[in-house]
Order: C-alpha cells, then sequence, then structure tokens
C-alpha cells in the first residue's frame, strides 16, 4: 500500500508539472506570451522596456480574448479578483496602440487587489523610472498551485507573482522579486537560483 501512495504521488506530481508547461509562444510587437491553455494563464512574459511611460488615455480599454481558448471577461466577473497586467499598460503609454497591446488575455493572470493595485503596482513605477535612464528586460510570471479563480472553471490563482529585471548588455540581474498573491502587501528579493527553485517549469526567454 505505501509503495502504491508512493507511486500516486509521483503521478500526480508529473502530472501537475505537466499542467505547467508552455503551450503557445504569442509573439506582439511589445511582448512575448508563454502562454498555458491548462491552466489558461500566462506561465510568464517578457519584454524589453526603454524610456516607458506617458499619457495615452486608457479609459476605454479593457481586457479582451485574443483566441476562443484564453480566459475571459466571465472567468473574472465576480470574483474579486483584478486582471492583472504582467507587461504594463503604463510602461507603453507613450503610444496609444502599443498600450491597447497589453490587454490581452494573453498578458493577464489573477492578482487580489491590494496586489495589483498596492506593491505590484510600486514596482511598477519604480522599474519604469529605471528604463528612463537604461533599457531593461523584464520577465514577469506567476507560480500555480490548484486554486480555482470559479469553480467549475479552468483558470488558476497564481499563489506568487514574479518580476526578473536585467541589464541587457551585461545580463546583470538588478531584481529578482517575488509577490504573495494575497492582501499582505509584501515582497522578497531573491536570486535568480531561488526563484528558479521554486517555478515548476523552465524559464526559456
Amino acid at each position: 500500500n505505501k509503495k502504491l501512495f508512493i507511486n500516486l504521488l509521483l503521478i500526480l506530481s508529473c502530472c501537475s508539472a505537466l499542467a505547467q508547461q508552455v503551450d503557445k509562444v504569442i509573439k506582439t510587437t511589445i511582448y512575448k506570451s508563454y502562454y498555458s491553455y491548462t491552466i489558461k494563464n500566462p506561465l510568464y512574459v517578457t519584454y524589453t522596456l526603454s524610456k516607458g511611460g506617458g499619457d495615452c488615455n486608457r479609459a476605454k480599454f479593457s481586457f479582451r480574448k485574443c483566441d476562443e481558448e484564453t480566459a475571459g471577461d466571465d472567468d473574472y466577473s465576480g470574483t474579486g479578483y483584478d486582471k492583472g497586467h504582467l507587461a504594463n499598460a503604463e510602461d507603453f503609454a507613450y503610444d496609444c496602440e502599443l498600450d491597447k497591446e497589453t490587454f490581452c488575455y494573453y498578458n493577464c493572470m489573477p492578482q487580489t487587489v491590494r496586489l495589483n493595485r498596492g506593491i505590484w503596482k510600486k514596482w511598477e513605477t519604480t522599474i519604469r523610472t529605471l528604463s528612463q535612464k537604461q533599457p531593461v528586460f523584464i520577465i514577469a510570471g506567476g507560480i500555480y498551485g490548484n486554486k480555482l479563480l470559479k469553480e467549475g472553471r479552468t483558470v488558476v490563482v497564481p499563489d506568487y507573482c514574479y518580476k526578473i529585471v536585467v541589464d541587457p548588455p551585461t545580463h546583470k540581474i538588478l531584481y529578482c522579486l517575488l509577490f504573495p498573491n494575497n492582501d499582505s502587501g509584501e515582497v522578497q528579493e531573491l536570486t535568480l537560483a531561488q526563484l528558479k527553485a521554486k517555478l515548476p517549469y523552465p524559464l526559456v526567454p
């Protein structure tokens, strides 16, 4: 019985890892999304930012389905979770057409209101300010468990969100940040190796 139980755990672990594989890489004008149809979320998004910011009016922008198999508005309605950008909208506010590209479910994951509008936003601003001085390469993603955004649907809520900020010429890691997807307002600075050890999927930017 013990052997059977161990084998079952190994199978479940394997299936969990397989569930968090990149099913499709979507390349837009401004970012790449490494998307999983199984959990209906991007595992991570990558983009380069230089002199981000601007004054585009995003009041009429809203997230849209970019193909039939992504998450949609119905998945989020009534859940209390924000639709969190991975490639930040304000980073591309210097061009409304580019800004609009960020409002795609390929670039969205469920975040608590306090995270999305709090410490996550604060770091988006910090990184955007840094981009005024130098170009930066950004990887933003989620670490997913088994919590569903809505019962009966397949969108999974990340347990943690992360940001990695790289200096392109030197490949030096400027920031590697881990954010619990809750209302704690906490953020942890890690090494890249420490973060990768927590990921059930490889980073292939």
